[in-house]
């Protein structure tokens, strides 16, 4: 009896009912993830993109003196003019980090210099445009009010405010605020280790030559770029050739280092190779479809006691599954407070192509047009091996599961790349 060969479907994004969404995805991903509990204590330096392990509350206030918003001069306010003009003797300077010996008295004021402490009995600052100077003496008339220029303690941050939340991500802008309170240490999450290796005989080495059939092993270098932006430890085991006792040895090899494995390649639905029987032995390992392109198989679970993700092998794919699946579920084991990628609509310079069955996350530009309105345009080619279009993107241009072709000056969803690298 002759077998019965399968019918391809019209359109390869067909609607699949077994696929995920990616919310759906994520929701799965994130159930089974417990954030690491160790901690560590490491000087500010040393804390860069790690995240924090507990509150941070501020030991001292912020300014914590008075001290004057401008150049200018110093005086009460129960000297400024009603009506007129006023001559006040200049008694002094006061230069920041160097407090005035003395007090300003009736019919006196003092030099002050930005962030310069504001000296006794005097209340005000005026700006030293809006006087007229003449030795030790100077005019000023009306139009000013008691306390103007003036910071006062506390007025950013009081003493025992928290000034940061456990679950934040120590940035540049958090280490200088750390640093203006005088903290020097500061007890973080400890840093995730992230194994990540590729597999294939086709795979060759960036520097040496291919040979017949032999092609570049690009994903390794984008995992690299995209963990190094994450501050995790890396754990580079390299390309690992099609054979069963290797691969196996380096998933054990991992495992027993990291806290999280990422692999690209082998892992569509069916896929004869030895990574999917490796994991079938080693480990509790879903393989999804997840309605999106580029990046339809997906492969999540865990070896031993590490998490595991398996991505597409395509490079596209590769950049598409980690920001929109993989760093999410990093950041939430590294203790980091969920960060949700920024989206925004544009009108879409040109039309573009869509099936319906899978969210589009297609590689676009965004930029002024000739009216210096932002809008956003395709980079050209979006087939997932395409690296090239990525490199020249700086954005997502996401088109929802059902929908179909884009005419051009419709509104589409955008995500900049900005959002998602930080």
């Amino acid at each position: 009896m002759p077998s019965t060969i399968p019918v391809a479907p019209a359109s390869c994004d067909e609607v699949d009912p077994g696929t995920l969404s990616v919310e759906q995805a994520r929701q799965h991903i994130e159930a089974l993830i417990t954030p690491v509990k160790d901690t560590v204590t490491l000087n500010l330096t040393q804390a860069l993109n790690q995240v924090l392990a507990e509150p941070v509350a501020s030991p001292i206030n912020v300014p914590p003196h008075r001290n004057s918003a401008m150049d200018g001069y110093a005086l009460r306010a129960a000297d400024l003019p009603q009506q007129g003009t006023v001559a006040l003797t200049v008694i002094g300077t006061v230069f920041a980090g160097q407090p005035f010996a003395g007090s300003v008295g009736p019919g006196e004021c003092v030099r002050i210099m930005t962030g310069a402490t504001v000296p006794d009995g005097a209340d005000t600052i005026v700006m030293q445009e809006h006087v007229q100077r003449s030795a030790d003496s100077l005019t000023l008339g009306t139009g000013h009010c008691q306390g103007q220029h003036v910071r006062h303690p506390g007025e950013d941050i009081a003493t025992g405010q928290t000034v940061l939340q456990q679950g934040k991500r120590l940035r540049a802008a958090e280490l200088g605020l750390l640093a203006s309170l005088g903290i020097p240490r500061i007890t973080v999450r400890r840093q995730l280790k992230v194994a990540y290796f590729s597999t294939g005989d086709e795979l060759q080495s960036v520097g040496e030559p291919l040979g017949a059939g032999q092609i570049y092993d690009s994903n390794r270098y984008i995992l690299y770029g995209m963990l190094k932006d994450l501050g995790v430890e890396l754990i580079d085991l390299g390309v690992i050739r099609d054979d069963r006792a290797a691969i196996e040895a380096a998933f054990l090899a991992a495992a027993e280092q990291a806290d999280a494995i990422i692999t690209s390649g082998g892992v569509s639905v069916g896929e004869a190779d030895y990574v999917k029987t490796t994991l079938d032995k080693l480990g509790q390992v879903n393989f999804w479809k997840i309605a999106m392109k580029p990046g339809k198989p997906l492969a999540f679970g865990r070896v031993n006691d590490a998490l595991f993700f398996g991505l597409p092998g395509n490079p596209v794919s590769v950049l598409a599954t980690f920001y929109l699946l993989v760093k999410p579920a990093l950041q939430r084991l590294a203790g980091q407070d969920a960060v949700t990628p920024v989206v925004v609509r544009l009108p879409c310079a040109e039309s573009l192509k869509k099936r319906p069955g899978r969210t589009d996350f297609q590689r676009g530009i965004m930029a002024n047009d000739a009216n210096g309105n932002l809008v956003v345009r395709s980079v050209g080619m979006q087939a997932s091996h395409i690296l090239s279009g990525m490199s020249r993107a700086n954005c997502f241009i996401i088109l929802p599961r059902e929908s179909g072709d884009v005419t051009a000056g419709s509104l589409v969803e955008v995500m900049p790349f900005e959002g998602l690298m930080s």
